[in-house]
């Protein structure tokens, strides 16, 4: 019987380039998964093959080149870059006399080593415990039976039966705590919704340079680090914008090609900032060699979660490594479609505040106000949406003020702060309500 080793890093990494598969096969991405796992790469093993084999994914030639490398190397475990079965993982392991890993199982591992928040916990632990579920048959064959000792022996359960019980359990109970989480973050959600501040989220692949753009926009000090997941828990801020309303901007995870189901579900709850969002900022390496095809992987996992019909406005990152230069880039209908900025450098960032006022809070309107004494409030409100170009007073008390401000914030301003259709001299209209 092959007991599986309980520790140690050292891996050989075997890449396939299968040819009945479609979608990106990269295998520099999944060096940077390994070592974003903590895995000491001893042994590169590539290849390729029409389609995977049915009991050991590879060819029985290639397995035995995979075995005597983990021999040669010393190897704990060796890691796949591709979905395994657990049929394919119990008979590798059982060749190899090593821990087996799969593309899932490496990036569940390194959730698990990211995840800080307790409701960040909990969705690693259920897509763990899912992905477990279809593999406690591996190495363990003492699973299988049952269990002995007096007054154990008869009819009774066996021990895998014991444990896919147990894992059941389990699995229920997190989702019961991740439902009351839930239901804290709606209460949030609807409380924005009530104030009527917009939220705006950041998605992108995994090390686009979200968390950077994060904290360039908040100053919210959020963790970050040039390698994949280096940030998990989603992290709200407000955004302050040059004459507008504030919003709320999200950071979630970043998404990496081939995410695995079990995340996707195990995230879902988290992910809902993003589809009832007001706008995405699809934020994009501009120095990424493949950056169509990693815009597809991303729109991809976007759809998967229903937010596919929610407003994008792209975000290229990084030209201070790309050598572009920021600016705003506009569709044939004049609405901004596309921003090019640095969040490490600051460049283009004002660029960016622009868009989003132009795409949260539609277009400028001018106009004049005069607001009786008993508007005072609302005078103080243009004050501090920066809305105010000039200022005098009448004879009679009243204040004569120019107003340049988004047709959003007129929209509030009339809901809201009590402007009324009297006190409009020239170049507003009532909005429709």
């Amino acid at each position: 019987m092959f007991e599986r080793p309980r520790g140690g890093e050292r891996a050989v990494l075997v890449h396939l380039v299968l040819e009945s598969f479609e979608g990106a096969q990269d295998f520099a991405e999944f060096q940077e998964l390994a070592a974003s796992a903590g895995a000491e790469c001893v042994a590169l093993i590539t290849g390729h093959r029409q389609a995977p084999d049915s009991r050991l994914f590879v060819g029985s030639g290639k397995a035995e080149e995979i075995r005597e490398a983990v021999e040669r190397s010393g190897a704990e475990l060796a890691l796949f870059d591709h979905a395994l079965s657990p049929r394919q993982e119990r008979n590798l392991e059982a060749l190899l006399r090593c821990r087996v890993v799969d593309r899932t199982g490496l990036i569940l591992d390194i959730f698990a080593q990211r995840a800080r928040s307790f409701e960040g916990k909990l969705q690693v632990e259920l897509a763990q415990l899912r992905h477990l579920s279809t593999r406690l048959v591996r190495g363990w064959t003492h699973l299988e039976r049952q269990r002995g000792g007096i007054g154990l022996r008869g009819p009774g359960e066996t021990q895998l039966e014991t444990d896919r019980r147990l894992l059941a359990e389990r699995i229920r109970q997190i989702r019961l705590r991740l439902d009351r989480v839930d239901r804290q973050r709606e209460q949030g959600r609807r409380a924005r919704r009530k104030a009527e501040f917009p939220t705006v989220s950041l998605v992108g692949y995994t090390n686009a340079g979200k968390s950077t753009l994060f904290n360039t926009l908040t100053r919210a000090g959020v963790y970050t680090a040039d390698q994949l997941f280096a940030t998990l828990d989603p992290t709200l801020r407000r955004l302050d914008l040059p004459s507008a309303e504030p919003a709320v901007l999200a950071d979630t995870v970043g998404f990496i090609g081939r995410l695995p189901h079990e995340l996707v579900a195990a995230f879902r709850a988290t992910l809902r900032e993003t589809c009832e969002a007001r706008l995405l900022l699809h934020v994009i390496d501009a120095n990424h060699p493949d950056r169509s095809a990693v815009i597809d992987q991303v729109d991809a996992v976007l759809e998967e979660i229903g937010a596919e019909s929610v407003p994008q406005l792209q975000v290229f990152n990084k030209i201070d490594l790309s050598g572009d230069l920021p600016r705003l880039e506009r569709d044939a209908g004049g609405q901004v479609r596309a921003v090019w900025l640095s969040a490490v450098t600051g460049a283009g960032i004002d660029l960016l505040k622009t868009a989003l006022v132009e795409r949260l809070h539609g277009e400028k309107v001018h106009g004049w106000l005069c607001l009786p004494p008993i508007a005072a409030r609302l005078r103080a409100r243009l004050f501090d949406l920066g809305a105010v170009v000039a200022e005098q007073t009448s004879p009679e008390g009243d204040w004569l003020i120019e107003v340049r401000t988004s047709r959003g914030n007129l929209n509030l301003l009339y809901r809201r702060d009590g402007l009324r259709a009297e006190w409009v001299r020239s170049g507003f209209e009532i909005p429709a309500v």
